[in-house]
């Protein structure tokens, strides 16, 4: 989709009505690293006015505008700027922080002025996988390079924290980021929101703590601005690991009400309902699958053994099963496994559909789900699945953000 085309699709979406008197959010947003909108989703259920998302990806823009409209304010739909958030230089001249900065100064302060006194939030969630293990055999020479690159994503943000200063600064990425091997990349990026003003605080949390049906471990950063936190003597900002007002959400509870659909198939009026088409082998070790259970079962099976060759030979060597998890089900009791940008396949994890009847894995709709996607988020192209697949994999689930961007106004004097 180019620009010419998202200005037609704008202008498509439905109108919303504006109320006779305005609402007044609680906090004004700029979302970095936007994606296909997770973040924003959950921002704006949190009261919140997204003035835009800001993303090099052209691919998430159609989903990011379609389903992100503000309740507050004019009800317009959250922008999307498409930059590349690095600085322009001779060796990276496709650079354009300048562009984005001169973008920001002509769309917040008019938004400011609308809301005077409101505080500012910037979400800043950086993309994950340069903090995430991939072997190097698998990586091309370029790609590499780009994943060393993109470890500089917090830094290069970070100067827009200090341009705007805004009151909250709220971040989420992998909980291994703060690993030594990546450079103490997360805890430079924590330390510089100190030295301009900032108290901090970061943890580890689970994603199943906050009503979210889904194992996902994420580190969670807080940066209040120090002039304005309500308690002056606070060192430092206390991240909580869990919603006490929800209760764990299992993934029956997340999926049962979804009619049944088999592999390959598309329901034709539940948007993104569509699932993977499974070989006939691949069937067969679905249909010898437990719920819950392991692919160890496939070795003995009504169909003869059917784990494969290449898992058989890394398991002898390392002398344990080292893929328990792939051509297996999910149990209907438990949260589910994290979702990926491959929670298509059932060959990338514990991907298939714990219901024995359906023989498949997961649908598109199914995956926004246990991602805590409201029902009526639409991803675009919706009869594809790898795109939709990535963005939903790549999301910050939209429960997490809205706790915690609550949470982090909350600290506001």
């Amino acid at each position: 989709m180019n620009v010419g085309q998202l200005d037609e699709l704008i202008e498509k979406l439905p109108r919303r009505a504006r109320p006779g008197r305005q609402k007044k959010p609680k906090f004004l947003a700029v979302d970095f690293f936007c994606g296909a909108g997770g973040t924003t989703r959950g921002l704006i259920d949190a009261g919140g006015y997204v003035i835009a998302g800001i993303d090099k990806d052209r691919a998430s823009m159609e989903t990011f505008v379609s389903n992100n409209g503000n309740e507050a304010l004019d009800r317009g739909y959250a922008k999307f700027l498409e930059f590349d958030i690095f600085p322009a230089t001779d060796k990276y001249p496709t650079g354009q922080q300048h562009e984005i900065k001169a973008k920001l100064d002509e769309l917040i302060p008019p938004i400011r002025d609308k809301a005077p006194d409101i505080p500012l939030l910037f979400a800043i969630c950086a993309p994950c996988q340069p903090f995430t293990t991939v072997a190097r055999a698998k990586m091309t020479k370029e790609r590499e390079a780009v994943r060393l690159m993109d470890r500089g994503l917090l830094t290069e943000a970070a100067k827009f924290v200090e341009a705007y200063r805004p009151e909250v600064v709220l971040s989420e990425n992998v909980a291994g980021i703060s690993d030594p091997k990546y450079g103490g990349i997360w805890t430079e990026f924590e330390r510089r929101l100190q030295a301009i003003g900032y108290k901090t605080g970061t943890r580890v949390v689970c994603a199943s703590k906050f009503g979210i049906p889904q194992s996902r471990r994420r580190s969670i950063l807080i940066a209040v601005r120090s002039d304005r936190i309500a308690d002056q003597n606070l060192q430092a900002i206390n991240v909580p690991t869990e919603d006490e007002a929800v209760e764990t959400v299992t993934v029956g509870e997340a999926l049962s009400s979804f009619p049944k659909i088999d592999a390959g198939e598309i329901h034709d009026s539940i948007a993104n309902h569509r699932a993977a088409n499974l070989s006939d082998l691949n069937k067969q070790r679905l249909i010898c699958s437990i719920p819950g259970g392991s692919n160890r079962d496939l070795k003995k099976t009504k169909f003869g053994d059917l784990t494969l060759k290449c898992h058989q030979n890394v398991s002898e060597k390392f002398e344990k099963n080292c893929f328990g998890d792939t051509y297996s089900r999910m149990h209907p009791d438990r949260v589910s496994p994290t979702i990926t940008t491959k929670c298509y396949s059932i060959t990338n994890g514990r991907f298939g559909h714990f219901d024995t009847d359906q023989v498949r894995a997961i649908s598109m709709r199914e995956a926004a789900t246990l991602q805590s996607f409201p029902s009526e988020y639409i991803f675009y192209p919706d009869n594809k699945l790898q795109p939709v697949a990535k963005m939903i994999g790549n999301a910050v689930p939209p429960k997490l953000a809205e706790y915690f961007s609550k949470y982090s106004i909350g600290l506001l004097e």
